[in-house]
């Protein structure tokens, strides 16, 4: 008999010390696994008659407000019109405008940090 292989997404193997859940299970137990994701910080691996389709990971504040700037589009877009300006050698705002701009949209920045 060959040796079991571990099952593979794509080139890399899923399962190797990670927890995996059918669809099926974590609809029945939702609560329960995502308990288990945040108690133990060990990310899940949700699969769809046996393929890897979601990955469900535990998230502290910073982590999840990374996420969010990451995806969000307008910040994406900024950032990659911000990154095409400097591969052109165009100069980047003033650290002062920058701050004279951000507290007319959001008000004075705290000094006390």
């Amino acid at each position: 008999m060959p040796p079991c292989r571990p099952a593979m997404f794509g080139n890399l193997p899923y399962n190797d010390g990670m927890a995996t859940v059918t669809i099926r299970e974590l609809g029945r137990q939702v609560s329960g696994v995502v308990n288990e994701v945040r108690t133990t910080g060990r990310p899940t691996f949700v699969t769809h008659r046996g393929t890897p389709v979601v990955v469900l990971l535990p998230l502290d504040a910073e982590q999840l407000e990374d996420y969010v700037l990451a995806n969000a589009p307008e910040y994406v877009a900024s950032m990659r019109a911000a990154d095409e300006a400097i591969e052109r050698g165009e100069p980047g705002v003033a650290l002062t405008d920058a701050i004279v701009e951000f507290e007319a949209e959001h008000g004075p920045l705290d000094n006390e940090s």
